[in-house]
């Protein structure tokens, strides 16, 4: 996968004015160490923070720039910084920066982070003065190795700076990073998860309220971030809110760029910093090159394997949450992928549901057991051994496994591709029923009581 491909060739010329994610980037995919990020502007934005910024103006930038969090719930990054306490006498709260990543398909944390590490420490750096908070996390996903070396490296970089410890840059602030490896759970992108397993506990999501802004890590006042949602920071602080909300498209509601890609037998696969707003095709034609010779496109998704599958008449919409929302699915990560027509849904589909079975964390019964109920119907029907009804009882699932049925959001993602599918795509899945004159084996089918 090209992790440094952010636009067609000859085309796109990356600058601050119109990349402020990636204009930083090397030509040779190497990493920006400190002596060049501050040559290219680095800390800059810090320095404006400090010296002529109060904390709760900070805060507000941030909410009138409309920065949204960029994991894939999408809620106002200003906002949910707004949550944390005002009370000046709680003098231990927590910054996390939630870099797990395990979404399948998406990979845009692991560029920032291994390419612009300093972006990013630069990035939580400000928001722990807005947040008054003295320590952070940046919890990792484990099998990102190279990113966690280069974290490290730059991290020890900013303390020998003065940027990071101790009286920051002579304001009296202090301000402790920590990189931490997580143990490999999906389960772990759920803040609360998040917090548990930093704790040492086991990766269960707690119940909310009370939420993290008031009892996150250890009982204390914490705020999460996703990893590009505070590399966003640093230029919204520099350059302003007017300028930040013009870099979108006309006809978003989203507001500054996004990380977007798209993967699958594409002809040219990668990550682009896009505007909000461009439409998928764009995003599929321009910049991705459509599919390979000798594949058609049959199927998306906008942005992870937990959202839900759109058809090639879907690619005219606009690439935000609203303008995603309005062809039935979410934005996602924003890391698209491409089904050809060489695949089978259903095999795609049972697929999916076994890793998300998989990484349940058990604590709820509709996911805990209703994931690998949808596994063993789709490998039924996958085998031709479906049997009538099963259709029926996998459209029940997604309804029982939906928004609201669930102690959080991860059966709702998990079945959200698994309803479009059967949408789109039911001859596939009729096709592995078998005739109704086919013997059952005593005990193999689920049984349904009071449905």
């Amino acid at each position: 996968m090209t992790l440094t491909s952010f636009g067609p060739a000859n085309r796109i010329k990356r600058s601050a004015e119109t990349h402020p994610l990636t204009w930083r980037l090397r030509d040779d995919g190497e990493s920006v160490w400190l002596d060049e990020y501050q040559a290219k502007n680095g800390y800059a934005a810090a320095r404006k923070a400090f010296a002529d910024m109060a904390q709760d103006d900070i805060v507000q930038t941030v909410k009138d720039a409309g920065l949204k969090g960029r994991g894939g719930a999408g809620f106002p990054t200003g906002v949910k910084w707004g949550l944390m306490p005002k009370d000046e006498s709680i003098n231990i709260r927590y910054l996390l920066c939630n870099a797990d990543e395990m979404e399948p398909n998406t990979w845009k944390d692991r560029m920032l982070m291994e390419q612009l590490p300093h972006l990013l420490i630069e990035g939580m750096l400000i928001s722990a003065r807005a947040l008054k908070t003295y320590r952070g996390y940046i919890f990792l996903r484990g099998e990102y190795t190279t990113a966690a070396k280069h974290l490290n490296r730059a991290v020890e970089e900013a303390k020998a700076a003065g940027l990071l410890g101790k009286n920051i840059l002579g304001s009296g602030f202090d301000f402790e990073l920590f990189v931490h490896t997580g143990a490999g759970r999906y389960i772990c992108g759920e803040e609360t998860a998040l917090i548990n397993s930093l704790e040492g506990r086991r990766a269960n999501p707690r119940s909310k309220p009370p939420f993290p802004a008031a009892v996150g890590v250890w009982g204390k006042p914490t705020c999460v971030n996703n990893v590009e949602t505070l590399c966003n920071v640093p230029a919204i602080i520099a350059d302003g809110v007017d300028w930040y909300k013009s870099l979108a498209r006309e006809g978003s509601e989203d507001m500054g760029t996004k990380l977007m890609g798209f993967s699958g037998k594409v002809k040219n696969p990668g990550l682009w910093e896009l505007p909000f707003g461009v439409t998928a095709r764009e995003l599929f034609e321009d910049y991705a090159g459509g599919m390979r010779d000798g594949y058609k496109l049959k199927a998306w998704q906008p942005g992870g394997a937990g959202t839900g599958f759109l058809l090639p008449e879907h690619l005219d919409a606009q690439m935000y949450a609203g303008g995603i929302a309005k062809v039935g699915t979410r934005m996602g990560t924003g890391l698209a992928m491409a089904v050809d027509d060489s695949v089978n849904m259903v095999s795609l589909l049972r697929n999916m549901e076994q890793f998300f079975a998989r990484e349940s964390c058990g604590f709820c019964t509709p996911c805990r057991d209703g994931l690998p109920w949808s596994v063993k119907l789709l490998m039924a029907i996958e085998e031709g051994r479906g049997q009538p009804g099963d259709i029926e009882t996998l459209l029940g699932l997604v309804g029982f496994l939906g928004p609201g049925k669930t102690f959080c959001a991860h059966a709702p993602g998990a079945v959200e591709p698994l309803g479009s599918a059967i949408k789109y795509f039911r001859p596939e899945f009729e096709a592995g029923i078998a005739p109704a004159s086919a013997a059952v084996p005593p005990l193999a089918r689920p049984i349904v009581v009071g449905a």
